[in-house]
C-alpha cells in the first residue's frame, strides 16, 4: 500500500499545481453567478472541476468521484474522491489571494486522505487519517512537507477563533479569543490544524468543503465536533449530497469543547 499512497500524494501535487497555475492567471478577471444556495460559481470553477475529474479518471479509473459542480450522488465505489474545484470563489472573483483547491479521498464512505492547495500563498496541506478503516497507510498531517500539530495554548485575547459568514450570530455572546473570518471553509479549519487558531466554526459547509480537511485536521490532533446529532460519515451510496449542509465545530483540543461549543449552538437552532 505504500506505493499507492505515494501515487496518491504525487497525483495531488501535480494536478493541484496545474490547476492552481491556471486559476492564478484568471484571478479577479471572471464574474460569478449566484447558485441556489447563495454561493458563487464561475467558468473557472467548472474548468477546474472538469480538469480534476478527467485526471482522476485517467490515473484512478476504478475510483468514484463526487464534485461540487457536477456529480452530487455518492457512488458505489470503495474509493471515492470528493472535489472542491475552488474553495473561496467569492474571494477568487474579487481578486483576493485566499482561496484553495480541495481533494478528499474516501474509503468505504469515510475520508482517509485530504489535500488542499492554497496557490497564492504557496501552502499545500495534506494528511492521512486511518480512523477505523483498517488500512495500512501513512499517518500525520503536513504543510509544505513539514509536520503540523494543533496548538497547546490556553485561550486568550491574542488567540484566534474563526467564523464563517453564516455564523456571525455567535458574536452576540463574548468570545474568549480574537475573531477572524477568512472566507474559505477549508482554510478556516486548516488554521486550527497548523496551530494558528484555537478553533473554527462552519455553519453550512457542504460535503466538498469538509471531506479533505476531515482527514487533515484530525491527523494534526484537532477535535472535530459535528453540530447535529447525525454522524457525517460514512456517506451513503446513492444519496444526493448537493443540498446537505454539515454544521461543524473544530477545536485544537477536547478541553476547548466546553469553551466554544456553547457559543456556536445558536447556528443550528
Amino acid at each position: 500500500m505504500v506505493d499507492f499512497w505515494d501515487e496518491v500524494l504525487g497525483f495531488c501535487h501535480v494536478i493541484t499545481a496545474e490547476v492552481g497555475d491556471y486559476l492564478i492567471a484568471k484571478l479577479g478577471t471572471v464574474a460569478g453567478e449566484e447558485k441556489s444556495d447563495g454561493s458563487l460559481v464561475t467558468e473557472c470553477d467548472q474548468w477546474s472541476d472538469d480538469r480534476i475529474r478527467d485526471a482522476i479518471r485517467q490515473q484512478f479509473p476504478s475510483h468514484g468521484v463526487l464534485s461540487e459542480e457536477t456529480e452530487h450522488l455518492f457512488p458505489d465505489n470503495d474509493w471515492c474522491w470528493i472535489i472542491d474545484p475552488i474553495d473561496g470563489t467569492t474571494n477568487f472573483t474579487r481578486g483576493l489571494p485566499l482561496w484553495g483547491i480541495s481533494l478528499g479521498l474516501l474509503y468505504k464512505g469515510v475520508p482517509v486522505f485530504g489535500y488542499v492547495l492554497i496557490p497564492m500563498i504557496k501552502q499545500s496541506f495534506y494528511g492521512y487519517w486511518t480512523g477505523d478503516s483498517g488500512l495500512d497507510m501513512p499517518t500525520g498531517a503536513y504543510c509544505n512537507g513539514n509536520a503540523i500539530r494543533v496548538s497547546t495554548d490556553a485561550t486568550s485575547g491574542n488567540h484566534f477563533f474563526n467564523l464563517c459568514a453564516r455564523s456571525i450570530q455567535v458574536l452576540q455572546t463574548p468570545v474568549p479569543a480574537k475573531i477572524r473570518m477568512l472566507g474559505v471553509a477549508t482554510y478556516n479549519v486548516l488554521t486550527v490544524a497548523m496551530g494558528a487558531a484555537l478553533g473554527g466554526v462552519e455553519a453550512t459547509p457542504k460535503i466538498w468543503d469538509i471531506a479533505a480537511v476531515w482527514a487533515i485536521v484530525q491527523a494534526a490532533g484537532a477535535t472535530w465536533k459535528p453540530l447535529e446529532t447525525q454522524p457525517i460519515f460514512p456517506l451513503q451510496v446513492g444519496r444526493d449530497y448537493g443540498g446537505r449542509s454539515f454544521p461543524t465545530l473544530v477545536v485544537a483540543r477536547p478541553d476547548l469543547l466546553p469553551v466554544f461549543e456553547p457559543l456556536v449552538q445558536c447556528i443550528v437552532r
